[in-house]
């Protein structure tokens, strides 16, 4: 071939092979094609891509007057206060650990637990021994984690689930468990794994039920070095419990409840090496220090002298949204419907305490018609030094000028930590305030998992408790007094001149500030651009 001959057959080559920009838009074009029609079909096939349940149907076992330790020193006690509730708070993040694991120590027949997040960490593989030991004295165990909050920890699951006595199951998991087919997953079930279980519950021989804001992990349980929350749950014991063991019961036995044996294997050394983990670590140095501030905590000495004072209540009451609330059937039964109603019925005042707090158009209207009507609002919220998640303050930066305007008191709690928690945009792990609560008028209340944004009210299953008391009210308030101190919160006002302003009452005297305080430059920008975008449904 001449050379001639050989430079005219390239050319043509090259004039048959479209040009490089060409391919790489057509790659482009049809990778995000195809992601669009991954994301489409999730809408109307994401049930059916849900692993299939295939755990054996089982229920709350029967009380007895007598057969457990937890029997015989609270039958007596509650025939003393017939069709009444005990309850207590627990604002303090050791005393809440030493409700789960005493309860779990003086367990006899059954621990149902039930969790968004369960750490593996100190506390996380603490309380995994206690269940553990549970079982081993014939207790029977079921544990029921949503699959988002339980990361890399199919191996420590898997051990748990091990023993006869022990059933673990993941709700809305993901058949692929880790890597690109995961990744894959997410977007094939886009609209599917957006719904998460918020729930947050821990049951001992259906006698003494823990309900409220917190996970299981270091943060929550005042066990952390550098970061721990501020955060609320109530132990109940009596006729209230039995909402909590009907609500784990309606979850455990749901579509949505896939058996961990069902979606992972692991070897027995791995499953004999992780159970040894976890054994030697309750047994080690840093837990026996967590342990004996357990031991020295005033609440747990007045348990255990019988000092401890809880106030009884007709008016309580444990709720839930469904355990497949995403099709939406029966709104009016969701949670959210009962706190609204609740919120908007208040005549004097309305107490909001959420750690994300995006009101949205209709919220907003409601709480400034409130206010406007002379019914005291105020709302406590995370600032965003002390908020993780940038997002939901930039849902919240759209409402908080309307609402100032509009007569409703904001206080924006301080970041807790000298070592800035990290942020993100949608993650969840370093915010100074975790208590979801609300009181109204003095009396009626709740507290739970409940945050008071579009994720909680549309997205997530959520959980928590009802009252109707005096007494609790005047709890639950002293724990917003606390929260709204000078120490732990700014108070948010507008000047004269309408701008958002902070006012540091901590110091003498007091100081106005003029920026969001303790942030950096980048939270602020991040927030200021979230605040336009349309994502405010997923906050």
């Amino acid at each position: 071939m001449t050379p001639a001959r050989a430079f005219c057959d390239a050319c043509a080559d090259d004039h048959r092979r479209p040009p490089m920009k060409k391919r790489v838009k057509r790659i482009i074009g049809w990778g995000l094609f195809t992601l669009l029609v991954m994301a489409v079909s999730s809408i109307f096939v994401a049930d059916h891509l849900l692993p299939p349940a295939t755990g054996r149907p089982s229920h709350a076992l029967p009380l007895s007057d007598s057969d457990t330790a937890l029997d015989r020193e609270l039958a007596p006690l509650l025939a003393r206060h017939e069709g009444q509730t005990g309850a207590i708070m627990l604002p303090d993040g050791i005393d809440a650990y030493a409700a789960r694991a005493i309860s779990a120590r003086q367990a006899g027949r059954s621990l149902d637990l039930q969790y968004y997040i369960w750490h593996d960490d100190l506390t996380g593989r603490m309380l995994a021994n206690e269940a553990w030991m549970a079982a081993e004295r014939g207790v029977r165990v079921r544990i029921l984690l949503d699959d988002m909050g339980i990361g890399k920890m199919d191996a420590t699951l898997l051990a748990m689930d091990s023993h006869p006595n022990i059933e673990l199951r993941v709700y809305n998991p993901f058949r692929n468990r880790t890597g690109l087919m995961r990744l894959l997953e997410m977007v094939q079930r886009a609209w599917g794994v957006n719904h998460r279980m918020h729930n947050k519950a821990w049951i001992a021989d259906g006698r003494v039920a823990v309900v409220g804001g917190r996970n299981v992990g270091v943060e929550y349980f005042s066990a952390a070095e550098e970061f721990n929350f501020h955060d609320l749950d109530m132990v109940l014991f009596g006729p209230a419990v039995a909402d909590a063991s009907k609500i784990f019961d309606d979850f455990w036995n749901s579509e949505a409840a896939i058996p961990i044996e069902a979606l992972n294997r692991k070897p027995q050394s791995t499953i004999r090496a992780v159970l040894a983990q976890i054994q030697e670590e309750a047994k080690s140095e840093e837990a026996r220090r967590f342990l004996d501030r357990m031991d020295t905590s005033p609440s747990v000495r007045g348990y255990f002298s019988q000092s401890l004072t809880p106030i009884w209540s007709e008016g309580v009451r444990i709720l839930s949204d469904p355990p497949i609330k995403w099709r939406g059937d029966e709104r009016e039964n969701w949670l959210v419907e009962h706190l609204v109603g609740d919120i908007a019925q208040a005549e004097r005042a309305a107490l909001l305490i959420s750690p994300y707090f995006v009101p949205g158009v209709d919220g907003t209207e409601r709480l400034v018609g409130l206010s406007q009507r002379g019914v005291h609002v105020a709302v406590v919220t995370n600032s965003l030094a002390a908020n993780d998640v940038v997002a939901v303050h930039g849902g919240y930066v759209r409402y908080r000028k309307t609402l100032l305007e509009g007569g409703v008191r904001l206080f924006e709690t301080r970041s807790q930590s000298d070592v800035k928690a990290g942020s993100s945009l949608f993650g969840s792990s370093g915010a100074s305030l975790h208590t979801k609560a609300v009181l109204i008028d003095g009396r009626r209340g709740f507290v739970g998992s409940f945050n008071l944004d579009p994720r909680s009210a549309n997205l997530n299953t959520e959980m928590g408790v009802l009252f109707d008391d005096p007494e609790l009210g005047a709890a639950l308030f002293k724990e917003y007094r606390h929260l709204t101190a000078p120490g732990l919160s700014y108070w948010v006002y507008l000047n004269d001149d309408g701008d958002v302003r902070w006012v540091d009452r901590d110091t003498d005297p007091p100081e106005a500030l003029k920026v969001e305080p303790d942030s950096t430059r980048m939270q602020r920008v991040v927030a200021n651009v979230v605040r336009w975008l349309p994502v405010e449904s997923q906050l």
